[in-house]
């Protein structure tokens, strides 16, 4: 029997609420001194996008190993479809880690540009193979207030999230 939206949503809530006080508080504890280490990494890097790079590496290292602790507590299997990885993705693991439920856009991206003349060109996606997370709330940037100059500068604040999912798929990918 396939699992639906809503049973996603219930995993992710039941996750959460089993979790012990003092997880909660290392997720706030995160939240709180992620902004320093952004502006660690701004001082160190004086350069928006390798601070991106930097984040999203972090992120992906992180996911690498959540995806273990996701997967045991979880007790999912599989994924049947990219459609369900994303639902998974939304209800389950964000709500499971930062008590925070994404809302998901499943779709198709725009057409790629056709083939090269030297045969090379990217391959059309199918549909249901992208999937979009809108945060209503970032609890990453709970507690902070970020410089226009570093928005102006290209800064992607969150861009650790973006690796932690990288991270989690690409090692789902090979353990399941």
């Amino acid at each position: 029997m396939a699992t639906t939206s809503k049973q996603y949503k219930n995993i992710g809530e039941d996750l959460w609420k089993s979790k012990a006080e003092k997880i909660k508080q290392n997720a706030e504890l995160f939240a709180l001194t992620y902004g320093a280490l952004v502006v660690q990494l701004i001082q160190d890097y004086e350069d928006y996008p390798e601070v991106n790079k930097q984040l999203e590496k972090m992120g992906y290292n992180i996911g690498t190993r959540l995806i273990e602790d996701f997967l045991a507590k979880s007790g999912l299997g599989r994924c049947a479809d990219f459609r369900e990885v994303g639902e998974v993705v939304a209800k389950v693991g964000f709500k499971s880690f930062l008590n925070i439920t994404p809302t998901i856009t499943h779709g198709v991206p725009p057409p790629q540009s056709s083939p090269k003349p030297d045969g090379t060109g990217s391959t059309q996606t199918s549909p249901g193979a992208t999937f979009t997370l809108t945060l209503d709330e970032n609890p990453l940037a709970e507690f902070v207030e970020l410089p226009e100059e570093a928005l102006e500068g290209g800064l992607c604040f969150s861009n650790v999230l973006c690796g932690v999912i990288r991270g989690a798929l690409e090692m789902a990918s090979t353990t399941n």
